[in-house]
């Protein structure tokens, strides 16, 4: 039991942005489980990654109160702490409103919004234990939208919201802040059967202010800076990571 190393707890860390930041973390020197409820994605990572330190994959669906109790008891048991969790685990249902089902819409509320609670919730004495950092992902469909997302921009502006509850409710020993990416991409980051190389056209990247299209580092990064702990005094904060879209006036 490595109870000298921090230890961080990565939703959907089996793709995406959670899995580049669970190697980011990992070559930092902290232990890192991945809550993952795709068990391909989950055991893949694990086994790509573990050249890179302790990792572990925990199955787990954030929407249940079971799972997530479960996530955090096997956390503690292994490594005697938690430092970090960054709730990552996101899906989406994208279709008119009016073919949007209840089941569906619920569904993507309790994954995206609800999980972020129940892992907060659990996590929290531990978090207060070891003076550590909640980092919730968000997303600029929180403040900006397409058609059809109607579920998916809630959950989010939900995050945003539960962000600045929480850092108030559980400071000063636990910072809590959030992170709202613009189009990341995350293809080369899939589980080996869906992943595929990125392709970009020139408008893609030029169309933002920064010149391209943000990578999975990019979050990890942003990440990175907000649980060390020389930054001890940002909290209930919101960073848009998202090459300058968002400030980008369009017309047509």
């Amino acid at each position: 039991m490595k109870k000298f190393k921090k230890t961080v707890i990565i939703t959907g860390g089996g793709q995406g942005i959670g899995k580049g930041t669970a190697k980011r973390l990992l070559m930092e020197n902290y232990n890192v489980v991945i809550a993952e409820i795709d068990m391909e994605a989950g055991k893949e990572t694990e086994n790509e990654l573990k050249e890179y330190g302790e990792i572990k994959f925990i199955y787990c669906d954030v929407s249940k109160e079971e799972d997530v109790k479960n996530l955090v008891s096997e956390t503690v048991s292994m490594y005697g702490r938690i430092d970090v969790l960054i709730n990552n685990a996101a899906i989406s249902i994208n279709k008119p409103i009016e073919e949007l089902s209840l089941g569906e819409w619920n569904r993507v509320i309790s994954v995206n919004l609800t999980g972020a609670f129940l892992c907060s919730k659990y996590c929290a004495p531990y978090l207060k234990q070891s003076n550590g950092s909640i980092v919730n992902i968000a997303s600029t469909r929180a403040f900006m939208s397409e058609r059809d997302t109607e579920a998916y921009s809630a959950s989010k502006g939900g995050i945003f919201s539960l962000t600045h509850a929480l850092a108030v409710s559980l400071g000063p020993d636990v910072r809590v802040n959030c992170i709202s990416p613009g189009w990341i991409e995350v293809s080369e980051w899939k589980k080996e059967s869906i992943r595929k190389t990125p392709v970009l056209s020139e408008m893609d990247n030029k169309q933002h202010p920064a010149g391209r299209v943000g990578n999975v580092d990019d979050i990890a990064s942003m990440i990175l800076f907000l649980i060390d702990e020389k930054n001890s005094f940002i909290t209930g904060a919101n960073f848009i990571v998202d090459g300058g879209m968002t400030r980008k006036m369009i017309y047509v």
